[in-house]
């Protein structure tokens, strides 16, 4: 169980702060009996009410130590995740990564759309919306969580890998 203060990451938001947790005043759908997570996305608007024995993913953000070593593992990550002959496939493909909830994932579909987008642009071709798409969202999720994890602000996260992996 989270507790107040506590950082994590919640289904496709990201990073959230749990603000409070416990019964629902207030709130005519909220089941009396039941215990709740309040959340406040950190980068992104509103209040989540959600249920602490709910169905929907959560898990704590990667610590300090988990982040670095990440990172050091970028090269590593192997980048040929993305194999499709249509945008609904490759749609369906980007959303298995993002629905895994794990940053080597989210690294390795990034590092995938960026290798796809650089041969596309070597061809003369621009790059699909829907990699655009799935690209913005997994830098998202990533740069949210090791911004947290790292204790630095969110648009610092690129240049931070870059000097990182010397790239």
């Amino acid at each position: 169980m989270f507790e107040i203060g506590d950082y994590l990451i919640y289904g496709s938001t990201g990073v959230c702060r749990v603000e409070a947790v416990g019964i629902l005043q207030g709130i005519s759908s909220a089941d009396p009996n039941r215990q709740y997570y309040t959340l406040t996305p950190i980068y992104g608007a509103g209040t989540i009410y959600t249920p602490v024995d709910g169905k929907v993913f959560m898990r704590p953000v990667l610590t300090k130590a988990e982040a670095e070593e990440l990172i050091d593992r970028i090269p590593e990550i192997r980048e040929d995740a993305c194999k499709g002959v249509d945008q609904r496939s490759m749609a369906n493909q980007y959303q298995s990564f993002i629905q895994s909830h794990r940053c080597e994932d989210l690294v390795e579909l990034i590092k995938s759309i960026y290798q796809k987008n650089q041969a596309m642009l070597r061809n003369g071709k621009k790059a699909a919306m829907t990699d655009k798409q799935y690209m913005k969202k997994a830098e998202h999720l990533l740069h949210g969580e090791l911004a947290i994890a790292l204790d630095i602000p969110l648009e610092e996260v690129a240049g931070y890998i870059a000097d990182k992996i010397g790239k």
